[in-house]
């Protein structure tokens, strides 16, 4: 499908890009989330520290390979289930894949997921990205092909 027939099926089905402001709310809310979720899981660990330096250690030895983790199951799972995390629930937005319309597989989702902790981990260069994109894309969007849109 090329982008003029895209643009006409979106503009058919009343479907509008998300604005900056909504995505950046979003984000606020799911990374919070995230970061209660795996704070719970690892406070008795963290709390067992000797030190506020032991305290740090531990924080980057265990907790941060599994809040990267935590982040990709939570984005992949509620992406692939409901087309929005609970942050894009709450403000309103959505995510499809581009040649559907509709809410990305559980394969896209992952994929979504993966590239956004690369995105954040380049010093947010990818969420950057879609400031200088027609259809807003960053990368983990142009990744799995994929737009957030208003609900």
């Amino acid at each position: 499908m090329t982008e003029e027939e895209l643009v006409r099926k979106f503009e058919s089905e009343k479907i509008t890009l998300a604005p900056f402001s909504k995505r950046f709310v979003a984000y606020a809310i799911d990374d919070f989330i995230v970061a209660v979720l795996a704070f719970m899981a690892f406070a008795s660990i963290i709390s067992e520290a000797s030190s506020s330096e032991e305290s740090l250690r531990m924080v980057f030895e265990y907790l941060t390979p599994y809040f990267i983790i935590i982040k990709i199951a939570y984005q992949t799972i509620f992406v692939y289930l409901y087309g929005a995390t609970i942050g894009k629930i709450t403000v309103k937005i959505r995510i499809i894949y581009i040649y559907s319309a509709k809410k990305p597989d559980f394969y896209i989702s992952f994929i979504r997921s993966v590239a956004r902790i690369v995105s954040e981990a380049i010093l947010f260069i990818g969420f950057l990205w879609a400031f200088n994109s027609n259809k807003k894309q960053t990368w983990q969007d142009v990744a799995a092909q994929t737009l957030v849109v208003n609900a």
